[in-house]
């Protein structure tokens, strides 16, 4: 019921947005005619429609991909047509004869085809509808991809849809009693149509050139997210973590659920509740692309060789992001690299993760002798009470002459911990359905090869790519070399994952920080000349700044084709 709410205040959100803008000419077109036979109609046909659309978006098919597209060209028809009918009156009145005629002898009551047809053009308006994939809307959307296509999903999206029907319905009544006051003082009803006219026409030129998700976002005068963000972290921070109660008593969360969703099991024959019985064990979800994973790693990984004597089991459940982390054998080379000794789950399927109720990478669960759930952790950091609540269950279980002191972890490269107060930068995805704040002219084209123009980034996060690239869901790849990423980031580390050509062919690549070679603020994976290669499937690292942060504009260079560039992440 809370995550309705909030997905529903999301929606109403949008009317703050800037991606709002081009459907508002649609809606205030009717802002003259009665709300309840015209108004109301077009909103309900377009929160419907953008329910349904977003649903199919969730479930990711090929199919509703392009029976979207085909929608959407069509509805762009429609609105045109639309705007020109606004536009010129004689127009309208030739093309609205014949619908007319029809409608008088259909029924004495004139004018009563208006809620079909507002209901029409609400679906064709909803088919148009782009709002800001904020953080609510972007958690949506993500449990609907995670958790599977579901009533739940398609009702959550359905508020949403509504949150912003009812924020334009409310503009739409404010817009009503604005046009009747400026009929009455003006009585400039023609050119009222003609200036909703050319809106729309404005509106329909800017969608179908991809005006609404680029230029606009970057016009934009208010943005939500912050504001829906600092409800979700409200609406969940409880959730963060157990609270301890001050006598140290760790309360019972419920039983631990079965591990039978895995594919397979590294470092180990497969492992059952039944078995772990007796045992204190530590569930640690992650997935080896994920920045916060890497840095927590080294944390579970002391524990799990300072406890193992003690009665501790830790068992790392590997629940892929992209699809490069479903390869086992990507997993097995992984665990390797990173020194995973542990028994691993892979969760490709993510049973466990749903069984679990997840939400995050990474997230630890703390399982008493008795099978308990005892506490959780979600995200980074608060290591030491980590570990406080390990001594306290293997105590409770039994085991005498527990360590009491704190693990001291050294930790390299990636894992090494950040400021996160210090850092500006969010998480950013290079594949069409997450990609937010790219700075190229014009929508992507989708899953086909396509020619870019670099276009510097002007504002901290914006970003740019440049060469032949083909765009997918969840990548770019680079189809000839040359290809160019440029990013303007505020972080100490920048990190990037990176996959090599299909065929396993390395890739070349060099870097520069402010036009120059990066020196001393070069990553691992690259030398102080900016020199590096895409040898495998992983997060890269590449910037490691040891002075003063200040924003700095990252360039990549591909001196090869067939790179994957999946996602910036930053320390």
């Amino acid at each position: 019921m809370l995550l309705l709410a909030l997905a529903y205040l999301g929606g109403a959100l949008t009317i703050v947005s800037p991606c709002i803008l081009p459907v508002l000419p649609f809606v205030f077109a009717r802002a003259e005619q009665p709300f309840l036979r015209s108004g109301l109609p077009l909103l309900i046909g377009m929160a419907l429609t953008f329910a349904g659309v977003a649903s199919l978006a969730a479930v990711g098919g090929g199919w509703a991909v392009h029976a979207n597209a085909w929608g959407r060209n069509i509805a762009l028809l429609v609105l045109a047509g639309l705007g020109l009918l606004l536009l010129f009156p004689k127009l309208a009145d030739l093309a609205t004869r014949p619908l007319v005629a029809l409608g008088a002898r259909i029924s004495e009551t004139r004018g009563s085809g208006g809620i079909g047809s507002s209901l029409l053009l609400g679906a064709a308006t909803g088919l148009l509808w782009a709002p800001c994939a904020g953080p609510i809307l972007g958690l949506v959307l993500a449990g609907a991809a995670l958790q599977g296509a579901n009533a739940a999903s398609s009702l959550l999206l359905l508020a949403y849809a509504l949150g912003a029907a009812t924020s334009l319905g409310l503009a739409l009544l404010v817009g009503g009693r604005v046009f009747a006051a400026m009929k009455r003082s003006l009585g400039a009803v023609e050119w009222m149509r003609r200036g909703l006219g050319l809106l729309v026409l404005a509106g329909v030129a800017a969608i179908a050139l991809g005006l609404d998700t680029g230029l606009l976002t970057r016009l934009s005068l208010a943005t939500t997210a912050p504001l829906e963000q600092s409800l979700l972290d409200r609406a969940k921070g409880a959730k963060a973590a157990t609270p301890i109660a001050p006598d140290g008593v760790l309360p019972v969360e419920g039983q631990m659920p079965s591990l039978d969703g895995a594919v397979t099991w590294l470092n180990s024959p497969p492992l059952t509740t039944e078995r772990l019985r007796g045992k204190v064990v530590l569930v640690d979800f992650w997935t080896y692309s994920c920045i916060n994973c890497l840095r927590s790693l080294p944390y579970v990984r002391a524990w799990a060789e300072k406890y193992k004597g003690q009665g501790l089991v830790v068992i790392g459940v590997h629940t892929p992001e992209f699809a490069f982390e479903r390869d086992i054998g990507n997993v097995r080379k992984a665990t390797r690299d990173l020194k995973v000794g542990y028994p691993v789950a892979v969760d490709n399927d993510w049973r466990i993760w749903r069984a679990f109720r997840n939400n995050y990478w990474p997230a630890h669960y703390f399982i008493d002798g008795m099978g308990r759930i005892r506490h959780h952790h979600f995200g980074e950091g608060q290591y030491d009470q980590s570990e406080r609540v390990i001594q306290r269950l293997l105590a409770e279980n039994g085991r005498r002459g527990v360590a009491q002191d704190i693990a001291q972890v050294a930790t390299e490269g990636a894992s090494v911990q950040s400021n996160l107060k210090t850092i500006r930068s969010p998480e950013t995805y290079l594949g069409y359905e997450k990609a937010r704040r790219n700075t190229n002219p014009g929508p992507w084209a989708k899953d086909v090869r396509h020619d870019y123009t670099l276009t510097p980034p002007a504002k901290l996060n914006d970003w740019s790519i440049g060469g032949a690239w083909t765009v997918g869901h969840e990548d770019a790849a680079l189809a000839a070399p040359g290809g160019r990423i440029v990013f303007r980031f505020h972080a100490r580390d920048l990190n990037l994952v990176l996959g090599p050509a299909a065929d396993g062919r390395p890739v070349r690549f060099r870097i520069r920080i402010d036009g120059r070679p990066p020196g001393g603020d070069h990553g691992v994976d690259v030398d102080a000349t900016g020199a590096g290669q895409v040898g495998g499937e992983r997060l890269y690292q590449l910037v490691r700044q040891a002075g003063p942060l200040r924003d700095r504009t990252f360039e990549i260079e591909f001196l090869d084709a067939g790179v994957h560039a999946y996602a910036f992440t930053f320390g």
